[in-house]
C-alpha cells in the first residue's frame, strides 16, 4: 500500500495515500479497535457533522475568517460529507476516548483533503487547507460533537415517529376489521369479561400512538445546541460574532429550529437531554414489547395454547419437529427491546460518569441511542408488514370460548345481583352447563337475557 508521511503533536505517522483522513485518524484507528462499527455506519451522525462543518464554513467565510478560495472548497466538500459520498472515509470506531475528538478530526481531515482535491492539490498539503487552522476554525470537538449528535438524534426521531405511527394504523386496521368479533378478556393470566378482538387490538393502536407525543416533546431538548461554547463553554478562540451565524446557518442547512443554548458551560457538560431521549425510545419499546408478548401468547398453540389469533407464518419453526411455526417477528421485537433498556442504562451511566466541564462518554451514549433508534423503527417496520398486517383470528374457536365462558356471569349482575352471578358463575366452572342455560333455568327472561348477552352489550360497543 503506498502511503503518505503526515505529522501531529506526536511525530510523523504513515497515512494511506488514497485516504482522505489522516494522521489523526490514523491513530485513531490503531487506538481504537474495539467494536469494528466505524462512524460512517450512523448516516444521521455523517450527516450532521457535514451539517456542523459547512455552517461553520459559512460564518467564517462571513468573518473574513476564510478566503473565498479555502470556503469554496471547504463548503463543497463539507456538504458532500452531509450528503454521503463520503461515509467510506469516516472509519474511526464508534467506541473512542476522547469525548468524540477522533470522530471531529476525522471530519476535520476529511473535509481537508476532499477540498484539496477540488483546488487540484495533493492530499497533505495542509499549509493550503489545514483540518484545525481553516476547517476546525472557531469550533472545538466540545461544541460540534454533541451538536452533531442531538441533529442526527433529531432525524432518527424523525424516522421511529414514522413507524411508530404505521404500525399504530396496521393494528387499528385490525381492530377496524375485528371490530365485533366477541373473546374472553383476561387479567393476571386468568378468564376477565367478553370484549372483541377489535377492542383488544384497538388498544395497542393507541398505546403506540400515545408515545408519538413523548417523541415529538424530545424534539426541544435537543434543539437547543452549545455550538460557539469551543472548548469549555467560553467560547476561546471563537470570532464574536461566530456563534450567532453559525447557528442561524445550521438552522437552515438542517431545516431544524436549532437554537443556543441559555449557559453554554452548563450546555458543554450537561447531558441530560440524552438520558431523557433514551428514557423515551426505552418507554416506547417496553409498549412495544409487551404487544409482542401478547402477541405471543394470543397465538399461542395453536392446538394446546390460545390459539386465539394466527399470525403470518414466516419460516420453518424447528429442525425436528415437521409443521411446527414460531412467532419470529414478535420475538425480534422482543430481543430489540431486551437490547435498547440495557443500553439505556448505558447512557444513565455515561451521563452520570461525566467531571467538570465535560462528559468524556459522549461517543458511547451517541452510538447507543442511534444505534437503538435505528433498530427499533427497524423492528417496527417489520412487525407492521410481516405480522401485524396479517393477522386472522380463529373466529369459531373465540366464539365457543365466549358462548361457554363463566366470566359472562358479570353482566348478569346488574338484573339478578352479585351473588346469585356468582353461583351462575361457580356453576358454569363446574361443568353443569352455560351461564346462559343456568340463568333461564334460574328464572331469568330469554329476550332480556338474550340483549344482556349480545357481543356489542358486553363489550360496550354500542355507545
Amino acid at each position: 500500500m503506498t502511503t503518505r508521511t503526515e505529522h501531529d503533536s506526536l511525530g510523523p505517522h504513515e497515512v494511506p495515500a488514497a485516504a482522505y483522513w489522516g494522521v489523526h485518524t490514523a491513530r485513531a484507528l490503531v487506538n481504537f479497535p474495539i467494536s469494528g462499527t466505524p462512524v460512517g455506519s450512523h448516516r444521521a451522525l455523517v450527516a450532521a457533522l457535514g451539517a456542523v462543518k459547512l455552517a461553520a464554513a459559512r460564518a467564517n467565510h462571513e468573518l473574513g475568517l476564510l478566503d473565498e478560495r479555502r470556503f469554496t472548497a471547504i463548503a463543497a466538500a463539507a456538504e458532500e460529507l452531509r450528503v454521503g459520498t463520503l461515509d467510506d472515509q469516516m472509519v474511526v470506531d464508534v467506541i473512542q476516548g476522547g469525548a468524540g475528538t477522533s470522530t471531529n478530526m476525522n471530519a476535520n481531515e476529511v473535509i481537508a483533503n476532499r477540498a484539496l482535491e477540488l483546488l487540484g492539490l495533493p492530499r497533505g498539503a495542509y499549509d493550503e487547507v489545514h483540518p484545525l487552522d481553516h476547517v476546525n476554525r472557531c469550533q472545538s470537538t466540545n461544541d460540534v460533537y454533541p451538536t452533531a449528535v442531538r441533529i442526527a438524534l433529531l432525524a432518527a426521531i424523525d424516522r421511529l415517529e414514522r413507524s411508530t405511527a404505521a404500525l399504530a394504523e396496521a393494528f387499528a386496521a385490525r381492530a377496524t376489521r375485528f371490530r365485533t368479533v366477541a373473546k374472553v378478556g383476561r387479567t393476571q393470566l386468568q378468564d376477565a369479561v367478553p370484549m372483541t378482538v377489535g377492542q383488544e387490538l384497538g388498544a395497542f393502536a393507541v398505546t403506540l400512538r400515545e408515545e408519538l407525543a413523548r417523541l415529538a416533546d424530545s424534539r426541544s431538548l435537543l434543539c437547543e445546541v452549545n455550538l460557539g461554547a469551543t472548548a469549555i463553554g467560553t467560547g476561546i478562540t471563537a470570532h464574536p460574532g461566530y456563534r450567532r451565524r453559525a447557528l442561524s446557518h445550521l438552522a437552515e442547512i438542517t431545516g431544524r429550529p436549532i437554537i443556543a443554548a441559555g449557559d453554554l458551560v452548563e450546555a458543554t457538560s450537561d447531558t441530560g437531554a440524552f438520558v431523557q431521549v433514551s428514557g423515551v425510545l426505552k418507554r416506547v419499546v417496553v409498549k412495544a414489547s409487551k404487544i409482542c408478548n401478547d402477541l405471543r401468547l394470543l397465538s399461542s398453540g395453536p392446538q394446546a395454547g390460545f390459539g386465539e389469533l394466527q399470525l403470518p407464518p414466516r419460516q420453518a419453526g424447528s429442525s425436528i419437529m415437521p409443521g411446527k411455526v414460531n412467532p419470529v417477528i414478535p420475538e425480534m421485537v422482543n430481543q430489540v427491546a431486551f437490547w435498547v433498556i440495557g443500553t439505556d442504562t448505558t447512557v444513565t451511566m455515561a451521563a452520570e460518569g461525566g467531571q467538570l466541564q465535560l462528559n468524556a462518554f459522549e461517543p458511547v451514549i451517541c452510538h447507543g441511542l442511534l444505534q437503538g433508534f435505528a433498530w427499533t423503527a427497524a423492528a417496527f417496520d417489520a412487525l407492521r408488514e410481516l405480522c401485524v398486517a396479517g393477522i386472522t383470528v380463529d373466529e369459531e374457536r373465540l366464539a365457543a370460548s365466549a358462548a361457554s365462558n363463566a366470566g359472562l356471569a358479570t353482566a348478569l349482575t346488574p338484573l339478578i345481583g352479585y351473588a346469585a352471578s356468582a353461583e351462575i358463575a361457580k356453576a358454569a366452572l363446574g361443568g353443569r352447563g352455560d351461564v346462559r342455560a343456568l340463568a333461564l333455568a334460574g328464572g331469568v327472561d330469554a329476550a332480556e337475557l338474550d340483549e344482556l348477552l349480545r357481543p356489542e352489550r358486553l363489550a360496550n360497543l354500542d355507545g
